[in-house]
């Protein structure tokens, strides 16, 4: 017995890789004699190697079985060894899984995939970023930075995942593959009282973005609008002034009764109609062409990039870097698409 205990502590101190081996190695050897010693029972390899299964999974069907005491005796050195050595490596599987979910659940695991949007720093409205980006885009997955000791959102949703680290640090950026993601989102630091403070981190995170990924979209969260300057040297592709953005809509809906329900229409893929962005297509070759094209579809095209002047410029050609906007439906959307 003493034999059988130094045995089985060897095992659990073998690296993972090498206790695969020496297992497939166990099992191919215990076929190959149990088959060698009562051909005529098992009749081929395949039928020694299934006993030798049922053997160690404790199943034992007992529809083949040795008869022969040599036979008999090997079968006993196959539960003492084999059963136990089983059980180790289904512990060492399962401690593995236990290992891998706790390093997703802390953030300590390299996200590997492309074509990701990233959001850096946890809040409520990087909540309502990402189940907006879930609802809106069923296949794109979303990244979150941010120095919580677990993740703030539930591990078990796939398309979520969550890096632990600094946003000021490139590791933290390099563990999110920044390199190759669709898109940035930098949030401003909440727990930061200071809004100057707040700004002056946002555009050091800023910084650190378009240095390792030039070419990735990055869109910012400024809370006062004097700082904007300060990002000119960083080629940021979208500012969000929140503070006026929210004072803007509180002052329309005050003048006009329902704007903010169009507001929230436009804004989120949950309500009513939705803003799109199309291509332009090769029939094109006036924005009025557009126009009653998409209109014919269900469709209203409002805007190329920021002009939203398109009906004073319907006879004006559309240039090939065109980003058409139009307002419709997912449906109508899909189909134009």
């Amino acid at each position: 017995m003493h034999f059988f205990i130094k045995i089985g502590l060897h095992l659990i101190k073998m690296r993972n890789l090498t206790l695969l081996f020496f297992t497939v190695f166990f099992v191919l050897l215990c076929t190959m004699v149990i088959y060698f010693i009562e051909p005529d029972t098992f009749g081929d390899l395949f039928n020694s190697f299934y006993f030798v299964m049922t053997t160690f999974t404790t199943v034992g069907y007992g529809d083949y079985s040795p008869v022969t005491l040599a036979g008999k005796l090997f079968t006993i050195f196959m539960y003492l060894v084999g059963i136990g050595l089983l059980s180790i490596v289904i512990g060492k599987v399962i401690d593995a899984l236990t290992i891998f979910r706790r390093k997703k659940e802390e953030g300590k695991l390299t996200y590997k995939k492309e074509n990701h949007i990233i959001i850096i720093g946890w809040s409520t409205k990087a909540k309502s970023a990402i189940d907006e980006i879930l609802k809106s885009n069923t296949d794109i997955e979303v990244v979150v930075i941010d120095t919580l000791p677990k993740s703030p959102v539930d591990i078990s949703i796939e398309r979520v995942h969550y890096i632990q680290g600094e946003s000021t640090e490139e590791t933290t950026f390099h563990n999110a593959n920044i390199a190759n993601a669709k898109s940035v989102i930098i949030f401003a630091d909440d727990s930061i009282q200071d809004l100057s403070l707040r700004d002056a981190k946002t555009l050091t995170v800023a910084i650190i973005v378009e240095r390792l990924a030039p070419s990735v979209h990055t869109t910012v969260e400024i809370l006062m609008e004097e700082h904007i300057s300060n990002f000119s040297h960083v080629k940021v592709d979208e500012f969000i002034l929140s503070q006026e953005t929210i004072s803007n809509l509180a002052v329309r809906a005050a003048m006009y009764k329902g704007v903010s329900q169009i507001y929230a229409q436009l804004l989120s893929r949950q309500h009513g109609e939705d803003l799109y962005q199309i291509e332009k297509k090769a029939n094109w070759i006036t924005y009025k062409d557009a126009f009653d094209d998409l209109l014919n579809h269900g469709a209203t095209l409002i805007a190329d990039r920021k002009h939203l002047d398109i009906n004073r410029r319907l006879n004006d050609p559309i240039p090939d870097d065109a980003e058409l906007y139009v307002i419709c439906n997912n449906e109508t959307y899909q189909h134009i698409k």
